[in-house]
């Protein structure tokens, strides 16, 4: 049986899930355990898996208005490995409203030691503070309570030279949620290579994002980038070389679980990528590219997954992967969206070739892994 939470780590677009019984392993802990899923079952709350953490809310059942503002959570430290939700929960919610619980999960079922409660209001975060720092969550077990300190900014170093903001705009939207913008620079550290500073909307998406974007550099082959909390003196550092910087790009659509939309044009392709690719095919003699798309899963926020495939009949390898879309509703299809998505990253690859064959098989197949799709 694979451990709680190894799964998904490496794919948590599809094990984003309630939370079953019978995926922990049975021997560890088990009467917390059972105690947890019977206060589930009384309560209804949900608890949803994510890439090694579980979280309650974000929004909760019944959440009307915008998220809290910067300064409403509290770190939750020094916590018994078996204690869950079915104490921790009702603690916080005993001193102010939660808008978010999210409890760090070992493979084993057990927790980190550590939590996040973000709370309706700064004011309740800092009664929580008040009132459950040093508090015994059980006979000799005090935690720690303290105001979360909610970094929003990551660097990445070591990227290629080559690498263009259209590929890392793939790969991010991919990686996780809640990305407002990137920049990017020459690297001050490395030769030949650039460094990206991400902004996300919140600490949680920055620290999803890190931890999702550390865990994929050695798939990528990127052995020699670094994901780090951007650094106050770097920040200053490359404020001061602006000049040199790309425009910074900021994405209009949301990854599936964020709570706003960022409103501001993505790469001018998307959109129009099917007519263009179509167009491409046709002037190089490749034949029509024949689209199959379908949907595997939804998600609870009206997000649409899609396992899509192009097959171009002068290209000897067929294209597919998986992307998340979200249908509007007087906008294009799911599908048409999807299609579009992935017509968008073989034109990338196409029609940056200055020469009027296609790439290699080998090298289209690599971009696009890079990209977030690949061949089968």
């Amino acid at each position: 049986m694979a451990p709680f939470g190894r799964l998904e780590t490496l794919c948590p677009e599809l094990y984003e899930h309630h939370l079953p019984l019978q995926t922990w392993p049975e021997s560890i802990n088990q009467v917390n355990k059972t105690a947890l899923l019977t206060w589930m079952k009384e309560t209804g709350i949900d608890l949803v898996q994510i890439n090694g953490q579980r979280r309650y809310g974000g929004p909760p059942p019944g959440w009307v208005g915008d998220a809290p503002p910067t300064g409403s959570e509290v770190f939750i430290g020094k916590l018994p490995q078996d204690v869950y939700e079915d104490t921790l929960i009702p603690l916080f919610q005993s001193v102010g409203k939660l808008y978010e619980f999210r409890l760090m999960m070992t493979f084993s079922g057990l927790n980190r030691g550590f939590a996040y409660a973000k709370y309706g209001s700064r004011h309740s975060a800092k009664v929580a503070v008040s009132a459950l720092n040093n508090f015994e969550v059980r006979k000799g077990c005090s935690i720690l309570v303290c105001k979360s300190t909610e970094k929003c900014e990551l660097s990445m170093d070591g990227l290629a030279a080559s690498l263009s903001r259209k590929h890392l705009e793939v790969l991010l939207q991919e990686a996780a949620e809640g990305i407002l913008s990137v920049t990017l620079y020459p690297s001050p550290f490395q030769k030949r290579a650039q460094l990206a500073v991400l902004k996300y909307s919140s600490h949680r998406a920055a620290a999803m994002a890190k931890k999702s974007l550390m865990e994929g550099t050695g798939k990528l082959g990127w052995c020699g980038m670094e994901v780090e909390w951007l650094k106050p003196d770097l920040k200053q550092k490359l404020r001061c070389s602006e000049g040199k910087s790309s425009a910074t790009w900021v994405p209009r659509v949301k990854c599936p679980g964020s709570p706003k939309e960022v409103h501001a044009p993505l790469s001018p392709v998307l959109g129009k990528a099917l007519e263009l690719l179509d167009a491409l095919c046709r002037r190089r003699r490749l034949g029509t590219p024949l689209f199959f798309t379908k949907c595997v899963q939804v998600n609870r926020n009206g997000w649409l997954r899609f396992w899509c495939q192009v097959v171009i009949p002068g290209h000897p390898v067929p294209l597919s992967g998986f992307t998340w879309v979200q249908q509007d509703m007087a906008g294009a299809s799911g599908h048409d969206k999807a299609k579009d998505m992935l017509a968008m990253q073989v034109l990338s690859v196409l029609g940056e070739s200055s020469c009027r064959t296609s790439p290699s098989p080998r090298v289209l197949k690599r971009v696009l892994e890079l990209s977030g799709f690949g061949a089968l």
